[in-house]
């Protein structure tokens, strides 16, 4: 009778830390995913914003080139986030990716496909099996996405007069902050277990 009361002690055990690490896994990819989500549109976007000639008019007119504030509204962007421009007929809503004077509407893809992989990661830390586990490992990701989603709202804002630019606060924590991290890693998780389960 000792031996199955052993392992049933055990199982509870091994699945509690089994689901801190899919938790820990998760947060630590939403956290990559957003920051070489960052690097990537910095690399793809930096230099051009660097020498527009917006740049130099708001380094006139804030003393700082903002750049990499820009390149923020950027990624914003990416997520379908608009960026609000304040001017003196109010505030304007823009999205500097596609179009014919935007960056490429390829930028679009990257939070996803980060997002995917770190969703992916997730459930395969977590050894999910079943589609719906890996889904719940996959959602994890939103742990480190969301953070850095909402802090990143604010902390790409310049300030111009008494008025704000940057991304749209409300859009922001709901899509990069909820929506993307939530939708893709979980799909991700989805895809992590079915190649798991191979």
């Amino acid at each position: 009778m000792s031996p199955p009361e052993s392992s049933l002690s055990s199982t509870p055990s091994q699945s509690s830390a089994l689901s801190t690490r899919t938790l820990g896994a998760g947060a630590l990819g939403g956290v990559l995913a957003y920051l070489l989500g960052y690097a990537l549109t910095y690399a793809a976007t930096g230099q051009r914003i660097e020498n527009s000639i917006a740049s130099r008019i708001l380094e006139v007119a804030t003393g700082d080139p903002g750049t990499w504030k820009i390149v923020g509204w950027v990624f914003y962007n990416e997520h379908f986030v608009t960026t609000e421009i304040p001017g003196l007929l109010g505030s304007t809503a823009t999205n500097f990716v596609g179009g014919e004077d935007g960056f490429a509407a390829a930028l679009f893809l990257l939070p996803p496909i980060l997002l995917l992989l770190a969703g992916g990661v997730a459930a395969a830390v977590s050894h999910a099996e079943t589609p719906l586990s890996g889904a719940l490992g996959g959602a994890t990701v939103l742990l480190g996405y969301l953070p850095l989603g909402v802090v990143g709202a604010f902390l790409f804002g310049i300030d111009v007069g008494d008025a704000t630019a940057g991304p749209t606060l409300v859009t922001a924590i709901l899509l990069v902050g909820i929506v993307y991290p939530l939708v893709f890693g979980a799909v991700g998780g989805v895809l992590g277990s079915l190649a798991s389960g191979e």
